[in-house]
């Protein structure tokens, strides 16, 4: 029986929850068949200890480089050229995480914004895709993207919103990331339908380890790890009424288009 494949397109490895056992959730992620984890950076500093992990295992692991809508107003012109040193690594495949977050607004609107369309303009100028954040800001969001030319590919990360954003999203050019989130029986019961009858060619899954366990598991504590991810494409799965093995094939071969693997 061929083996299932997975790939796991955000992952907050870096993480505190993760330093005291870290090789064992990597290698209990590649035996519920992880092929591939993108690192998930939320900052400069994060970026680096994310290249550290990579360094370990290359062909495991890539990793995103960018700042995270939280830490806009701790963002300068001068990051900007930290962010394009650090995109020459090779391992650098998306910028990232970066976007808009007006749900708790650890920073100033304006400075999101500004911090946003400048990591939009690196991925455009090093033809890098865009993992993108975006919570309560849909419009500003939107904006962002106005009279640009967007020629790199670009995922709504733990996507959670309605049909028609989805489909919006899908116009524009976007890819959509599903996580845990889907297998939650009350927040994400909306999701259900879309989930149901949405076409596959531009969605792709992520943990968002350690948050967003997938509410149907019953495990021990609250931390959420690679190794769950079957529990988001079997749910996708159910509620499209396909194999588990045709849409995890279909999520890791988007993965792997959408990071030019």
């Amino acid at each position: 029986m061929e083996e299932i494949s997975y790939f796991d397109i955000g992952a907050n490895l870096t993480h505190e929850s993760f330093q005291n056992d870290f090789n064992e959730v990597i290698n209990e992620a590649k035996k519920n068949n992880l092929k591939k984890i993108c690192i998930t950076s939320t900052s400069i500093e994060d970026t680096k200890t994310s290249l550290d992990i990579v360094e370990k295992d290359s062909d495991f692991f890539i990793t995103t480089c960018g700042v995270h809508p939280h830490y806009a107003d701790s963002f300068k012109n001068t990051d900007i050229k930290k962010i394009k040193d650090l995109c020459i690594h090779p391992s650098v495949k998306a910028i990232g995480e970066t976007g808009l977050d007006f749900n708790r607004n650890f920073s100033d609107k304006k400075n999101q914004i500004r911090c946003f369309k400048s990591q939009i303009e690196i991925a455009q100028e090093f033809s890098l895709p865009l993992f993108m954040h975006q919570r309560d800001a849909h419009e500003d969001f939107i904006k962002c993207f106005k009279n640009i030319d967007l020629n790199v590919n670009a995922v709504v990360h733990c996507f959670t919103e309605n049909e028609s954003k989805f489909y919006e999203y899908l116009d524009i050019g976007f890819w959509i990331g599903l996580t845990g989130w889907i297998c939650d029986p009350v927040r994400g019961k909306h999701m259900d339908d879309l989930l149901s009858t949405m076409p596959l060619d531009r969605v792709m899954i992520e943990t968002d380890s350690p948050y967003l366990l997938p509410k149907n598991l019953k495990v021990k504590g609250r931390r959420n790890e690679p190794k769950f991810i079957e529990e988001v494409a079997k749910r996708i799965a159910d509620l499209q009424k396909k194999s588990l093995k045709e849409v995890s094939q279909i999520f890791y071969e988007n993965s792997l288009r959408f990071f030019n693997l």
